[in-house]
């Protein structure tokens, strides 16, 4: 569909020379260029106030996947006032403005209509030094990938919408929602790092395959060693898996060899559609350990995932151990 449209040709427009870019980029000068992205989701929670902060942290992530730094943010509302009153979207508008609040970044304004269905999320710009940035380009062979966020949050807000789990039961998961990737986007920068990309509608599966597609390499996955929110695995394993899990394995899976080798559940997780997830990271090796350690000093997860291969280009290699 997106092939028919008009094709942009505008030099400062850095982003349309990203493959798979996170966010907009636009070149102001040689050490600014303004970043911007938006995302809007119906609720994944009932607590209204959690609800806003998830969605305004997972409105953030693309800026921080690029090496940001968040300055303003739109708010963006669907909403049956009639049905569900002031007091709950007041409720959601205050959850998103704590989230940017704690990014450093400030609510300038916002649109909202009527509708049957909440919807809520953000439009968010933000400034980033194009010398400095993070794209999806730079994976390089012999890296180490390191997720930091556990996956499953989409097969626990099924599970939680089923009413087979309370929110109180997936809270670790709630908690991994709003947590902001600032952190782990200024400890990218610090340490440095050759790509990198956020995990959220499509998946690990989806977006580690946008990774080697964009940096012409392949990549190694070790399903064994994906980390998992409590409960997500047993949830997958009852089936209660979300719509968006089958569409990222029907489209995703011809390009991902050693499925056979693999446990259906770690499948699942590996499809899984995440809100709000963790940055993917690609690492050399030499600066693996000292990205792990700053990570934990700022209370930031390091899971290692897998490998930057440089053959199978633009596929994933499963492993089961």
């Amino acid at each position: 569909m997106l092939s028919q449209l008009p094709q942009v040709d505008c030099p400062q427009l850095l982003s349309q020379q990203i493959p798979f870019a996170d966010a907009a980029i636009y070149r102001l000068d040689e050490k600014q260029a303004l970043v911007q992205s938006v995302d809007f989701f119906t609720p994944v929670v009932d607590d209204p106030y959690k609800y806003g902060q998830i969605a305004a942290a997972n409105s953030l992530s693309d800026i921080f996947a690029v090496g940001a730094r968040p300055l303003t943010a739109l708010n963006l509302v669907a909403f049956p006032l009639c049905q569900l009153g002031p007091e709950v979207l007041q409720q959601i508008l205050a959850g998103g403005a704590e989230r940017v609040a704690a990014a450093g970044a400030v609510i300038a304004g916002g649109h909202s209509i009527e509708d049957d269905e909440p919807k809520y999320g953000l439009s968010v710009t933000g400034i980033v030094d194009p010398r400095q940035m993070v794209t999806t380009c730079g994976c390089q062979a012999g890296d180490k990938l390191l997720l930091t966020k556990p996956l499953g949050t989409g097969i626990l807000a099924t599970a939680l919408k089923g009413e087979v789990l309370s929110e109180e039961e997936i809270s670790v998961a709630i908690e991994g929602m709003l947590a902001l990737n600032q952190a782990a986007a200024e400890v990218m920068l610090q340490v440095g790092v050759n790509a990198c990309t956020d995990i959220t509608g499509f998946g690990l599966v989806g977006h580690a395959l946008e990774l080697a597609e964009a940096s012409q390499v392949g990549l190694r996955i070790a399903v064994a060693a994906l980390p998992a929110y409590p409960q997500a695995l047993e949830m997958a394993a009852i089936g209660l898996l979300p719509e968006g899990l089958h569409r990222n394995r029907d489209y995703y899976f011809t390009r991902v060899d050693g499925q056979a080798a693999c446990d259906r559940v770690q499948l699942d997780l590996l499809c899984d559609p995440q809100t709000s997830g963790g940055l993917l990271l690609a690492v050399s090796p030499e600066r693996a350990d000292r990205l792990c350690q700053q990570l934990a000093e700022r209370g930031v997860a390091a899971y290692p995932v897998g490998e930057v291969i440089a053959e199978q280009i633009g596929r994933l290699q499963l492993v089961a151990r």
